[in-house]
């Protein structure tokens, strides 16, 4: 099913309470959503000065090359990193996928592992930052390995009609799967982050559709709005920051759905279920924090993913919470196996409801 998206003129968005003051006045606006869209000025600060994107928020510059080497090089040759789990050991289920779509009325989430999962929202079948390879990385023999099979094989997804891309880091936009979804799903509709749109064309996607924050794009019963994260972007030496990152959110089916994409804790989260809640679901990341001096601007760790869900919980119904970005790869330092154990708890202390705290298994899917 190839979306009928209707895209807005290239420079307009929603305008949260939080930036109000940076759009400049007297620019023609129209509604959409919940938002004001109104042209983006040209100097907005999550843009470079000098081209590229930055955080604008106050402390939340990701660290340098020399505290990298310093990480690599001196803490991790101290003995800080706790040992993997062995390869497949953590829980698995059968997933439940209606192929090749449901109907309507029907949503569902499926965990495939990392920050993938298969959205099944009526008759809309959705993917998030899709990964297949057996490495999160350039090489084929080098870099973090898979400690967990996807708990959904390739030949088993249904027809995918929306990829979201959150942003370029290797463990979120894998070439190859990239390739494989381009080629058996040719009409699938890509919503990617600026400046990711060409290399996507280069791998094959036919339909790169770039937003920046706030943005929108909408058509066929379908609205996504690309919001502000924290965090990062770079595959080499020479690009790092030159394309965007973000979160996304999807309403389809009459649901609303949050994914947070890579993001460290940032002040914009209650602004974004401000304009665009409430949510049925809030999908956000809570695994490598650790050591949480280098990943502190970059990664949430439990506390953080609480703090971020209270800021976008819907206040009249339960919005379920679903823990990604954990039990996949090894990226950093705490054990595999510690974020939804640690989550699960700061979950209970807080006093927040235990039906919405959704730490599925691979595999594993939940109707909601």
């Amino acid at each position: 099913m190839q979306l009928p998206l209707r895209q807005p003129s290239e420079f307009t968005r929603i305008k949260p309470p939080a930036i109000q003051q940076l759009i400049a006045p007297g620019g023609v606006s129209r509604r959409r959503i919940d938002g004001i869209i109104e042209p983006l000025p040209p100097a907005y600060p999550h843009h470079g000065p000098r081209g590229g994107y930055q955080n604008p928020w106050p402390e939340a510059q990701p660290r340098g090359f020399k505290d990298f080497l310093r990480w690599q090089l001196v803490e991790r040759r101290a003995g800080t990193v706790a040992q993997s789990p062995p390869l497949d050991s953590l829980p698995t289920r059968e997933p439940v996928i209606i192929s090749p779509r449901a109907e309507r009325g029907y949503r569902s989430v499926t965990w495939i592992g990392h920050s993938t999962v298969l959205l099944q929202l009526g008759a809309l079948n959705v993917l998030t930052d899709p990964i297949w390879s057996e490495r999160a990385s350039p090489l084929r023999t080098l870099g973090p390995r898979r400690l967990m099979a996807p708990g959904v094989a390739f030949d088993r997804l249904p027809s995918i009609d929306l990829v979201l891309l959150s942003h370029n880091h290797y463990d979120h936009l894998d070439a190859t799967t990239v390739q494989r979804i381009a080629a058996r799903f040719p009409n699938a509709t890509w919503l990617c982050p600026m400046d990711l749109g060409k290399p996507l064309r280069k791998l094959g996607v036919s339909q790169p559709v770039e937003r920046d924050w706030w943005q929108s794009v909408d058509g066929g019963g379908v609205s996504a709005t690309c919001t502000p994260a924290q965090h990062f972007s770079g595959r080499g030496l020479r690009d790092r920051n030159r394309t965007l990152w973000c979160g996304w959110t999807i309403a389809a089916d009459d649901v609303r759905v949050y994914f947070a994409g890579d993001t460290a804790l940032h002040p914009e989260f209650g602004a974004i279920a401000a304009r665009l809640g409430p949510f049925d679901l809030i999908m956000l990341p809570i695994g490598a924090y650790e050591p949480r001096w280098f990943m502190r601007s970059v990664h949430m760790n439990p506390e953080d993913a609480i703090e971020a869900y209270r800021a976008l919980a819907s206040r009249t119904t339960i919005s379920r919470c679903l823990a990604l970005h954990w039990g996949t790869f090894r990226l950093t330092d705490e054990a595999i196996e510690e974020p939804p154990i640690r989550f699960a708890q700061r979950w209970r202390e807080a006093g927040l409801p235990e039906s919405a705290n959704w730490i599925l298994a691979h595999g594993e899917t939940r109707p909601f």
